[in-house]
């Protein structure tokens, strides 16, 4: 496996880019900035259109067979999620320019959310391995819901336009509907406890659901752990009391939040549901096996002031 210290260590890129997210710039635009920053390290780079997420494997598995260092991800988290399932367990890195809503992969890792600045800061970035989630055999890189927190993406799917204002409509229509059920969930081979209720049961790898929200502060991307993050419905009126506490990095020290750090957690429920994997809706059945495999998948990181390499 080859592991090199930085982007200046890329000399091969393809990159793939969801035209659906919106670059906010013409793809010309978009081009030359990839072109100015990454020609500059002499990085042979190719760009590819992703129209779906079985297209957009596809093309990376191809970009594997040519290769490639690197394949720069211009999407969501939905799109990182799929072409990145695509590169665990490989040398090749993923970059994220985010293109999407919540962008909850690129906030973790101070990736700037304007295009130009992600494309300069993923040029001269190193490569970081991150653990990755796996929730029945499906991996995951920022978060898994299965509560209220979960029914709100299939609603949120549904609007034709993207960004926090539609989030919050969508929460607060699907609040209205949802049934909550029993959890029973057993961390690490140990006794399960039932929560008997829970309004909020995330499964965290990175810090962020997105758009700011930071559901797991205190995770890190790389320490072997995921963080299981619980609320349960009685409590929902304080929570929304102190919803800042979501954006300012407090959420953690509410009371009514129960969070426990984990490798394996074995889940049931009484009725199948959907869950959510980084923003996108999955089907799954009453029985979730949810494991971690330590730093298994590698991304481009960007510098901190002052360092050079």
């Amino acid at each position: 496996m080859r592991l090199s210290s930085s982007a200046d260590d890329v000399r091969k890129v393809r990159v793939l880019v969801n035209p659906k997210s919106g670059l906010g710039m013409s793809f010309d635009d978009f081009w030359k900035n990839v072109e100015r920053h990454w020609g500059g390290i002499q990085a042979d780079v190719t760009y590819q259109f992703s129209t779906d997420i079985a297209d957009g494997r596809r093309k990376t598995e191809r970009a594997m067979d040519d290769g490639v260092d690197a394949i720069l991800v211009a999407g969501g988290d939905g799109m990182v999620n799929s072409i990145g399932s695509v590169l665990v367990g490989t040398s090749v890195a993923l970059g994220v320019v985010p293109t999407g809503s919540g962008n909850g992969f690129a906030r973790h890792f101070g990736i700037p959310l304007e295009i130009p600045a992600a494309i300069r800061a993923l040029a001269t970035a190193r490569r970081k391995p991150i653990d990755v989630g796996f929730a029945n055999g499906r991996p995951f890189f920022v978060t898994c819901s299965l509560a209220w927190d979960a029914a709100i993406a299939r609603r949120f799917a549904a609007f034709p336009f993207r960004g926090i204002a539609p989030y919050v409509f969508a929460a607060a229509a699907e609040l209205m509907t949802y049934a909550d059920q029993p959890i029973h969930a057993a961390l690490d081979g140990g006794p399960a406890r039932v929560y008997p209720n829970p309004i909020l049961f995330t499964v965290a790898n990175l810090t962020q659901y997105g758009g700011g929200a930071q559901i797991a502060p205190k995770a890190r991307a790389d320490d072997g752990l995921m963080e299981m993050v619980v609320a349960l419905r009685p409590d929902l009126p304080l929570l929304l009391m102190n919803i800042v506490r979501l954006f300012n990095g407090t959420i953690d020290q509410l009371p009514q939040i129960a969070t426990r750090r984990f490798r394996k957690l074995q889940i049931h429920r009484p009725k199948p549901t959907a869950i959510q994997l980084d923003g996108e809706l999955v089907e799954a059945g009453r029985d979730i096996t949810i494991t971690l495999h330590p730093r298994a998948l590698t991304v481009l990181v960007p510098r901190p002031p002052g360092d050079d390499g």
